[in-house]
């Protein structure tokens, strides 16, 4: 038996300790043992990279978040920032995604101010490839743009009104996916602890 065959049980473990059981829908995304698609993200200061070029011989914690104007990722990202530097210190860089444009990935300041790289998918289609893309509906784009002041089309460039699911992959240094966590209840994140917790457990198992 593979020995990360023993890894799942081990993050249920951790996951009940910290966000219940609970019924979720299914989601189709990628999951453990697949390997990372071809696709290309935008960095902060606008340069196209493929993100296996970042991950091969970097064993990554990717994080996929909404947006810089969505609180519950904010706050999110704030509390990865804590565990950063035990990240690194277990051998892992810390990649966040978001749809948002290059120009608004640190546009606020306490995202400016966070100690690890955030890339952009403006266009949707890493997200899509890793089956976590979400449509928002037109009546929900036109409340968050009239009610909220959230202007979807404007952060991201783009009218495909797509968002990813709050979402956690643990890839090794070949792309290959060590562990998967997708939410659907966009209010849902998996907490940092748990995180790096799972993060020390992929390295524990090893290859």
């Amino acid at each position: 038996m593979h020995l990360f065959s023993h890894l799942p049980a081990l993050v249920s473990v951790l996951l009940a300790a910290t966000c219940g059981l609970r019924a979720e829908p299914q989601i189709e995304h990628l999951d453990v043992g697949d390997v990372i698609p071809a696709g290309e993200v935008r960095t902060d200061t606008g340069e196209t990279v493929a993100l296996i070029d970042l991950v091969i011989g970097k064993p990554t914690v990717l994080i996929f978040y909404r947006g810089g104007w969505c609180p519950y990722c904010n706050r999110h990202l704030a509390g990865l920032a804590e565990v950063a530097p035990n990240l690194e210190k277990a051998g892992f860089q810390l990649l966040a995604i978001s749809p948002d444009r290059p120009e608004k990935l640190r546009a606020k300041p306490d995202l400016g101010k966070l100690p690890y790289t955030l890339l952009s998918d403006s266009s949707m289609s890493l997200c899509r490839s890793f089956g976590i893309a979400s449509k928002v509906d037109d009546a929900m784009v036109v409340k968050y743009r009239d009610s909220y002041g959230i202007d979807l089309e404007g952060d991201s460039g783009e009218t495909h009104h797509l968002l990813p699911h709050p979402a956690v992959f643990i890839v090794d240094g070949d792309g290959t996916i060590r562990f998967a966590h997708v939410d659907p209840n966009y209010k849902v994140r998996l907490d940092p602890e748990v995180i790096l917790k799972s993060a020390q457990a992929v390295l524990a198992v090893g290859p």
